[in-house]
C-alpha cells in the first residue's frame, strides 16, 4: 500500500510539474522582456522587481508541491530584506536568491518533460500495448498501398502485422514491461527535476555555511550562558552552603572553648566541620573536573584510558595519537566519549563498549560503539543534540547508526588546523 501511494504521489508530481512549471517559465520570460523594454523609463526596475518577485512565489509552489507529493525538503534559500518601497525593490533585484529562483523558472520547463514522457511511454503506451487484443479493431491507423488501395492497419512494426493470436503475445510482453518499469522511469525523470529544484531553490553553499556558522554561534552562546548558570547553581546550593555551615562551625567551636566545653564536645564539632570542608573540596573538584578534566593535560589518550576505566562496563579502547590537537578538540572528544558512555549504561543497558580515537592528518576521529538495544536518534530530545550542538561549533560532524536492537555506532569528526 506504502509503494502503491509512493508510485501515485510520483506520478501526479510528473503530471503537475510541467504544467506548473511551463505558464511560469512564460510570465516570467514576458516579464523580463518587458523590464527589459522599460529599463529606459522608471516602470523597467519595478517591472523586473516583480517579475522576480514572481519568480520567488513560483519557486515557493514548487518546493510546496515536491514537499506535499514526494516528501521531500527543499531549504529556502536565504533572502535580503529591506524596509520602504525603494528598499524593497532595491534588495529583490540585489538578492541572488530571487535571481536563482528566474533561472529555475526559466529551466524547470525543460526539465519536467523527461518526467511527461516517462509517464506517456510507461503507462500510456504500456497500458495500450497491454489491452492490444481487446482494443485492436478500435486502434487502428489507414495505410495507402502503391496501386492506391486503402487498408486499416491496427498495428504494424517493420511490415509485419500484430492482428492474429500468436503475434499478439509481442506487443502485450512489451506492454508488460513497460507497464512494470514505469515506476522507475517516472521516478529518475522526478530525480533529476528535483535536484534541479534543490540546486537552484535552496540556499547555496555560502549561505549554507553563513546559516551554519550563526546557528553554531547562537549555540555556543546559549551553551555557555547555560554552563555559567549551572555553575553558578552548583557553587550556591553545594559548595556555597557547605563553606557557610564549616563557618558556623568555627564560631561554634570558639563559642564552646571560650564556655570551657568539655573535650569530646569540641571535638565532635570539629569532626564535623572537617567533613563540610572535606566535601566542599571534593564539590569543588567535581565542579572544575566539569568544566575541564585536569586528565587531560597528559593528553586525550591518557584521559580516555581513565574514563574508560571508571566506566561501570567491559570498555576496549584504541588510540592511536600522532599529533595532538588542541585543547578545546581534546575537551570536545572527551565529553563526547563519556555522554557516549554514559548514554550506553544508563539508556542502552550495553554490556560492552569500544572507543576509537586517531589523530591525523588534521582531523580528530571519535567512534563509539555498544552493543546495547540501539534505537538512538539525533534530535529526538536525546544527549546526542547537544553532543551535535557542541561539535558544529568547531566545524564537526557527527552521525549515528542505531538501527533497533542495536549496536549503535556513534562517529564523531573534528577537523582542525
Amino acid at each position: 500500500m506504502q509503494r502503491l501511494r509512493r508510485s501515485s504521489a510520483a506520478l501526479l508530481y510528473a503530471l503537475i510539474a510541467l504544467p506548473l512549471a511551463l505558464p511560469g517559465m512564460v510570465l516570467v520570460l514576458s516579464g523580463l522582456l518587458l523590464g527589459a523594454v522599460l529599463s529606459v523609463t522608471a516602470l523597467g526596475p519595478w517591472m523586473l522587481a516583480l517579475t522576480v518577485r514572481g519568480a520567488l512565489a513560483l519557486g515557493t509552489a514548487q518546493r510546496a508541491l515536491a514537499r506535499a507529493l514526494l516528501g521531500f525538503e527543499i531549504e529556502p534559500a536565504v533572502r535580503r530584506t529591506a524596509p520602504g518601497a525603494l528598499g524593497w525593490r532595491r534588495s529583490v533585484l540585489g538578492d541572488r536568491a530571487g535571481w536563482r529562483a528566474v533561472a529555475s523558472a526559466l529551466v524547470t520547463p525543460v526539465t519536467a518533460v523527461p518526467a511527461v514522457v516517462a509517464v506517456a511511454i510507461g503507462y500510456a503506451y504500456g497500458l495500450l500495448l497491454t489491452l492490444h487484443p481487446l482494443i485492436k479493431r478500435w486502434n487502428y491507423f489507414t495505410v495507402r498501398a502503391a496501386d492506391g488501395s486503402v487498408r486499416r492497419v491496427s498495428l504494424e512494426v517493420g511490415g509485419v502485422q500484430f492482428d492474429t493470436w500468436p503475434r499478439w503475445l509481442l506487443p502485450v510482453a512489451v506492454g508488460l514491461v513497460l507497464l512494470f518499469a514505469a515506476e522507475w522511469l517516472v521516478r529518475m525523470t522526478v530525480v533529476q527535476h528535483r535536484l534541479v529544484l534543490r540546486s537552484l531553490l535552496g540556499p547555496n553553499a555560502t549561505d549554507r555555511r553563513i546559516r551554519t556558522l550563526e546557528e553554531t554561534r547562537a549555540q555556543a552562546v546559549d551553551e555557555a550562558v547555560a554552563r555559567l548558570r549551572r555553575i553558578e547553581r552548583d557553587l550556591h546550593d553545594g559548595t556555597q552552603a557547605r563553606l557557610v555551615g564549616l563557618g558556623m562551625h568555627l564560631t561554634l567551636i570558639r563559642e564552646l572553648i571560650d564556655a570551657d566545653a568539655g573535650r569530646e564536645e569540641v571535638l565532635t564539632v570539629v569532626e564535623t566541620a572537617r567533613g563540610s570542608a572535606t566535601q566542599a573540596v571534593a564539590e569543588l573538584r567535581d565542579l572544575v573536573k566539569g568544566i575541564h578534566p585536569p586528565v587531560l593535560d597528559q593528553g586525550l589518550d591518557t584521559a580516555l584510558t581513565t574514563l574508560t576505566a571508571a566506566t561501570p562496563l567491559p570498555v576496549t579502547l584504541t588510540a592511536d595519537i600522532r599529533e595532538r590537537p588542541t585543547p578545546a578538540l581534546e575537551a570536545i572528544a572527551y565529553f563526547c566519549a563519556a555522554e557516549l558512555l554514559t548514554n550506553a549504561v544508563k539508556h542502552a543497558g550495553a554490556e560492552e563498549a569500544e572507543v576509537e580515537v586517531s589523530v591525523r592528518d588534521g582531523t580528530l576521529r571519535l567512534s563509539v560503539l555498544d552493543d546495547g538495544r540501539g534505537g538512538a536518534v539525533i534530535g529526538a530530545g536525546s544527549g546526542l543534540t547537544g553532543l551535535l550542538a557542541r561539535v558544529r561549533t568547531v566545524d564537526g560532524t557527527l552521525s549515528c547508526d542505531s538501527p533497533p536492537g542495536g549496536p549503535t555506532v556513534v562517529d564523531v569528526v573534528l577537523p582542525y588546523r
